[in-house]
């Protein structure tokens, strides 16, 4: 073992505090024993090992760094203590590695304040992560070196307390990613950055910042993510040249888009402007984004109609969300294929298009709060996508019944239904609710659990793991003329009251309430039986008598039968010293007799 050179343990769910043993293996280049459960303190006499050149011990539990006592490795290129709890001030010892290329402390809880030029002392970094501890980096004016870092690929200082840009990056010839997010920078973004002809990743997100400075359309770096998204930049939207894959302009002042603005979006697949104070129409040269995958102009005061080169687009569209705006007329009965269209909360109106039925893979349709009229949207059962149906606060009228036979299986991926406040009427079709397949759980289904966000509403599916289910997240049938009674034996009953109230004709267990002083039973009659087996649910006699002879089954043996609690018990203790590795026999004498005893 004395001449291992490489060992990796990663992944192996180890558990305890750092061994001593390796202290003795003089001749290792590459330790790797990230993703782990290990604790407690790093050992100061791994880093005088004569010939480690790489430690990775990322996504540990490790607590503190021992002193660095005569630090001996003058080899050391890769450290890599992400993803632990690291805690106290900035390891200043690290400095002494001066061939270091790879350096990651993010993400764990160091503190205090550190000098910029003191980490310039390791010129040979390729990779410096320090992203979200509790450490305030400070640049000093007079003594930063303006050529610090000449090899330096990778700068993550995200949540770094930063008041500044640095002004060192002016001269980072190599410079490909740079994430100064998350924190207290203000003012103007300098143009020399726009220069960093090896950039390609840029974010800044979450800062203060109030303009961007300089032409855009002349930046010679080779950017493809701009990421600029809450900040407090106003104006009219900026425009990149066509190179960029991904802008996000959300949560900011912005007042204007560009009316050219889709003509440098040739490359672009995500663009985001949400949350800011857009107004106008929207421009129609964003049809000419022929690559656009994600389109996000919710949250905002844009009026006018909806262009249908714009619905056209979303053949290529994954995402068109235009919810929380000013949006008139009729929706433009053009659609192709689609996966996600939200228009909630504008002032549409006229009926929900037919050709939304030729959108195959639609999996989220919300077009509430709107002016909707017309009936309910049978023409999209037949989808078998469609995760997501919100149609709430409409002039939506008529049955929510169609018309379909039960191995047809419409809506059989729904999820999430939300259809109150419009003026349906009718019962509510049980059928719906035994075809819905995503409601049952198979063992060998392997999709996962859906999750949509929408804007501050955040409706997410779910596994019971203790029932053969699967849970519809949301569903809202208020405020309509509903009339009988709420199917029994479905997924209905796990809703609140308040999914069905307002509907004057509705009752049932879900609301637990009578009409006119009558119950159900009297405004509806039902056929009777005198037969004992017609007024039992046997479905649910069968699971409680189930229950309570499983139960005896287990319990009597280890009432009446010693050999059989003995064997018990000690199986019971193997599996807790299994689980809780702390845990210890002991074997004590007592009158003659042998006793082993679990201790923690």
């Amino acid at each position: 073992m004395t001449n291992l050179f490489l060992l990796d343990l990663s992944h192996c769910q180890l558990y305890g505090t750092f061994p001593n043993s390796l202290s003795n293996l003089t001749h290792l280049t590459d330790l790797r024993l990230s993703h782990n459960d290990l604790y407690g303190s790093i050992p100061s006499y791994l880093f005088t090992l004569p010939s480690l050149e790489r430690i990775s011990l990322a996504s540990n539990q490790f607590s503190k760094f021992d002193e660095f006592i005569n630090v001996s490795s003058n080899v050391m290129e890769f450290l890599d203590l992400s993803s632990n709890n690291l805690s106290g001030p900035f390891p200043t010892s690290l400095f002494q590695f001066r061939s270091l290329f790879f350096l990651d402390l993010s993400s764990n809880r160091l503190n205090g304040s550190m000098q910029l030029d003191e980490l310039l002392e390791l010129r040979n970094l390729t990779d410096l992560t320090l992203s979200y501890n509790n450490i305030s980096i400070i640049e000093n004016d007079a003594s930063v070196d303006q050529t610090a870092f000449p090899k330096l690929q990778t700068l993550y200082l995200a949540s770094c307390n930063l008041q500044t840009f640095p002004r060192f990056l002016k001269n980072q010839s190599t410079l490909g990613y740079l994430n100064l997010s998350a924190n207290q920078i203000q003012g103007v973004v300098p143009n020399w950055i726009w220069k960093l002809k090896s950039l390609s990743l840029l974010d800044i997100s979450y800062n203060f910042l109030t303009e961007l400075e300089g032409s855009l359309q002349n930046i010679t770096s080779n950017l493809i993510l701009i990421d600029l998204h809450n900040n407090q930049l106003q104006g009219s939207v900026s425009v990149f040249p066509e190179s960029i894959e991904c802008l996000d302009y959300s949560t900011n002042n912005f007042s204007g888009i560009p009316h050219d603005i889709g003509n440098y979006l040739s490359s672009t697949n995500f663009l985001s402007l949400s949350n800011n104070s857009l107004q106008g129409s929207i421009p129609h040269s964003l049809c000419k984004a022929s690559n656009l995958l994600v389109l996000d102009l919710s949250f905002n005061n844009i009026l006018g109609t909806i262009s249908p080169c714009l619905i056209t687009m979303t053949s290529i569209l994954e995402a068109l969300n235009l919810r929380n705006n000013n949006l008139n007329g009729s929706i433009p009965d053009t659609f192709p294929t689609s996966c996600v269209v939200n228009f909630h909360a504008n002032l549409l109106h006229g009926p929900i298009p037919k050709s939304l039925s030729h959108c195959s893979s639609l999996k989220v349709l919300d077009i509430g709060s709107n002016q909707i009229v017309g009936g309910f949207p049978c023409f999209l059962k037949h989808i078998p996508t469609l995760s997501v149906l919100v149609l709430r606060n409409n002039r939506l009228h008529g049955s929510i019944e169609c018309s379909h036979s039960l191995e047809n299986k419409p809506w059989k991926m729904i999820q999430i239904v939300d259809i109150a406040l419009n003026n349906f009427n009718g019962k509510i079709p049980e059928k719906y609710f035994m075809t819905w397949e995503r409601m049952m759980h198979d063992e060998n289904d392997s999709i996962s659990d859906f999750i949509y966000s929408m804007g501050k509403n955040f409706y997410s599916y779910y596994q019971d793991s203790f029932a053969n289910l699967f849970f519809l997240s949301y569903l809202n049938l208020s405020f309509n003329h509903l009339v009988g009674k709420i199917p029994t034996g479905t997924q209905l009953q796990s809703f609140e009251a308040s999914s069905f109230e307002g509907n004057d004709g509705l009752y049932g267990p879900s609301l637990n309430v009578t009409l006119y002083g009558k119950g159900p039973d009297k405004l509806h009659s039902e056929p009777t039986c005198e037969k004992l087996d017609c007024s039992i649910d046997w479905n649910f006699l069968s699971v409680e008598l189930g229950f309570v002879f499983g139960l005896g089954i287990i319990i009597t043996p280890l009432l009446f039968w010693k050999k059989w609690r003995v064997s018990y018990w000690k199986l019971v203790d193997k599996i807790l010293c299994w689980i809780f590795r702390r845990m210890y026999f002991e074997y004590a004498t007592d009158r003659g007799q042998t006793y082993r005893i679990l201790r923690w």
